[in-house]
């Protein structure tokens, strides 16, 4: 392909993306394909010669669309939000477009700086002080790995030089919640702790954990000889976005030289709004901490913000410096290949700026506020419904309801929840995430799509009410 036919090509995609931008609120929200059913219109065997552009966007209408549950739809209140917003998407274009890779700060020093700048920018609009140091990462599953093998090296003055895990003479545990995120478990696993050096602590009322229960695990552990080496808390978990109090839990990592990571991965955003911060007042204790931008803020996926305090020992546990990587730079400047697990990087920085130039901090704080508004609007018309419960406490955008219908309890009020959620999402106009809270089904409704309006969560509440009380 020549410059001037991917000129060509390049219109007709972004035209394409534009136009899928504006009839995506007319799309069915939830794809409704069966198992296999894509893969069975797609030939098994690729094309031996090259095929036309014309029959590649013929398939993106016909097959690939089709196959997609839309997470930029008006009325997605799934999962989590999601927002590829376009000024980041012609960011992440660019970067794709640039083709650059940030292998050392030598092999593209603008990649490396502009990341320095955005996630700076990005502290201060958080409130955080200038003792944090940011670095993006893909996930912030990528992220809690990171600081859970800082933790590890941290504990054991940097095993990993000598003979690692195998070489400690107690058992190094780590603490979080059954409201943590999956990946906190699975981090840990992959980092080497093993299963039975992890400890849920016990949550409150209101799904956050409990700080003298963190205490008591920690004492008990360590007069049974082991040695506590990280504490996950979170702020809006995944579930309920509860809140851990993470003031008390830092004092308790404090006493005992734990390391604190502290998960922020969807709430992470809403710091940017000032009056938002007292959610996890105490951050300023932690280590380490991790903000999707690619969540609520609206980065394309994917942007994942890690901060440390101490920067020279996230670079000691993952530094690698190969010869044919070594530059006369190296002593002035970040090499981010020394920041996370891969040793190179795509130009992810060009997205969040892009995002926070076109928008202005103040249009991103708007947006957010309108979801606050509209996840408090509707928890007060489940709340003031008969037969429908708000769950759980609702500080951010998502809010976690059940109908209840008079005498139905236990399975049976399991399988009307799984029912009417089915309803709903298989109607197209709306898509719906259920899950387990306190060992019962329940209904997330996780607000806050780029275009979703006080109209969509009406909407979304009116068909609610329509399948779930056969209205």
């Amino acid at each position: 392909m020549t410059p001037e036919e991917f000129r060509k090509l390049g219109y007709r995609v972004v035209d394409w993306i534009a136009d899928y931008r504006s009839k995506v609120s007319k799309l069915p929200v939830m794809a409704r394909v069966a198992p296999g059913e894509v893969k069975g219109r797609l030939p098994s065997d690729p094309p031996e010669h090259p095929e036309t552009f014309d029959q590649i966007f013929r398939d993106l209408d016909e097959i690939i669309l089709p196959g997609l549950t839309h997470w930029q739809h008006p009325r997605f209140f799934g999962y989590f939000p999601a927002n590829a917003m376009l000024a980041s998407v012609l960011g992440d274009y660019l970067s794709t477009g640039l083709g650059v890779l940030g292998l050392s700060w030598q092999s593209s020093p603008t990649l490396t700086e502009l990341e320095e700048v955005v996630t700076d920018w990005m502290r201060r609009m958080m409130g955080l002080s200038d003792r944090w140091s940011g670095v993006i990462q893909d996930t912030a599953s990528t992220s809690t790995l990171v600081a859970l093998l800082c933790a590890r090296e941290k504990v054991s003055n940097y095993g990993l030089a000598r003979g690692g895990l195998q070489e400690e003479k107690r058992p190094l545990v780590v603490y979080f919640t059954a409201q943590s995120h999956s990946s906190v478990e699975k981090a840990a696993l992959l980092a080497g702790f093993g299963r039975n050096n992890l400890r849920v602590v016990a949550h409150d009322g209101r799904f956050a954990m409990s700080a003298p229960a963190l205490r008591d695990a920690l004492e008990r552990d360590i007069a049974a000889g082991a040695l506590p080496a990280a504490i996950v808390a979170t702020t809006g978990t995944t579930t309920t976005t509860a809140l851990d109090p993470i003031a008390e839990i830092a004092e308790i990592a404090g006493e005992h030289g734990v390391w604190l990571h502290v998960d922020a991965a969807m709430a992470g955003s809403a710091m940017i709004l000032p009056e938002c911060r007292w959610m996890w007042n105490g951050v300023e204790g932690a280590d380490s901490l991790v903000v999707n931008a690619h969540k609520w803020l609206g980065a394309a996926f994917d942007c994942s913000l890690y901060y440390v305090r101490d920067a020279q020992h996230l670079v000691r546990v993952m530094s690698t410096s190969p010869s044919y990587l070594q530059s006369a730079a190296d002593g002035q400047v970040k090499n981010l290949r020394d920041w996370g697990l891969p040793l190179g990087r795509r130009f992810r920085a060009l997205k969040l700026w892009l995002l926070i130039r076109e928008q202005g901090v103040a249009g991103l704080q708007a947006r957010i506020r309108r979801d606050l508004e509209n996840a408090k609007w509707f928890a007060e018309q489940v709340e003031a419904t008969a037969d429908w419960s708000v769950l759980a406490p609702v500080p951010l955008q998502t809010v976690c309801v059940r109908h209840e219908p008079p005498g139905l309890t236990g399975d049976a009020l399991d399988r009307h929840t799984l029912d009417w959620v089915e309803r709903v999402n298989r109607s197209g106009e709306v898509y719906l995430t259920p899950a387990v809270l306190d060992g019962r089904w329940m209904v997330r409704v996780s607000i806050g799509t780029a275009d979703t309006g006080r109209e969509d969560v009406a909407a979304l509440w009116a068909l609610m009410r329509q399948e779930a009380e056969g209205r």
